[in-house]
């Protein structure tokens, strides 16, 4: 349970980071400005914050209501593919947060004057609204993919998991706000993106290893190499680095050949001419 807690609870402070960053920019602009306008904006805002975290809720309802509805091999196999759902989602988030991560600030303030120049409420409320389903479908999507790959759970746990999660959150968005020209955001995105790719490459691992568990793929061999004198995947300390980073003791070919085509595709994503080329200056 204890690397389960981790990775919820990482999970959780990273996404929660990010929702809080994108609500404190807009917040954090709008105090610069008084009046009726302002003070509406603001109502805008925080309906737009409830509207978007009630968004999130609604789907993790509907993936329960979905899941309840399978049993057996069909509960499986749709748990293999939240899982693989999440990895992907996890590194199409770090690539975008690339491409946008340094005129994020620019792009909501830009958006945010937009609305309040020309009173249009409904814009403030879709931009924040949107922003922050995104970031807790997200995280809806993440935690159901590491709940499913864990197994038996226990709701107490992940409870206390998802509190330090946010915990964590409001800590690091103070310190950083109080820190920010000795401790850059760049500093805590770079950090934690590295932490989320080898997240979603566990996620990807875990995934295989129930589809071949399964017999829907083939395992192509049987141990490869045994690391286990070193590090056993099994243990406490093996087992917290295996559930973060992937690492398997005994790994068959299939799961070398596919974690290694899934961090080739990372560096050749995130090196694309194409990527840097639609990063704005800083």
């Amino acid at each position: 349970m204890t690397a389960l807690f981790g990775q919820v609870a990482f999970v959780v402070w990273r996404e929660s980071t990010e929702a809080i960053l994108v609500v404190g920019i807009l917040q954090g602009w709008l105090a610069h400005h008084a009046g009726a306008r302002a003070a509406t904006a603001r109502y805008f805002l925080w309906t737009g914050v409830a509207a978007g975290l009630g968004g999130a809720l609604l789907l993790a309802g509907v993936i329960l209501f979905l899941e309840s509805l399978l049993d057996g091999e069909r509960a499986d196999y749709f748990q293999i593919g939240m899982a693989a759902l999440a990895a992907l989602l996890i590194l199409q988030m770090v690539v975008w947060m690339h491409r946008q991560g340094r005129g994020l600030k620019q792009d909501l303030e830009r958006g945010a004057e937009r609305a309040l120049t020309a009173g249009n409420w409904v814009g403030l409320f879709l931009l924040v609204a949107i922003a922050v389903m995104r970031e807790g479908s997200e995280t809806v999507v993440f935690l159901y993919g590491l709940l499913a790959s864990a197994g038996r759970t226990t709701l107490l746990g992940t409870l206390a998991a998802v509190a330090a999660g946010l915990a964590f959150a409001a800590a690091s968005y103070w310190l950083i706000h109080i820190a920010a020209k000795r401790f850059p955001w760049k500093v805590f995105f770079r950090v934690s993106e590295v932490l989320l790719l080898f997240l979603a490459g566990s996620l990807l691992m875990t995934a295989l290893d129930r589809a071949i568990g399964l017999e829907l793929v083939p395992p192509l061999s049987g141990a490869v190499w045994d690391t286990s004198w070193l590090l056993d995947d099994t243990g406490r300390l093996g087992g917290l680095v295996a559930s973060m980073t992937g690492y398997r003791a005994r790994p068959e070919l299939a799961t070398i050949l596919a974690y290694a085509i899934y961090w080739i595709a990372v560096l050749a994503l995130l090196r694309s001419p194409r990527l840097h080329r639609m990063q704005p200056s800083p």
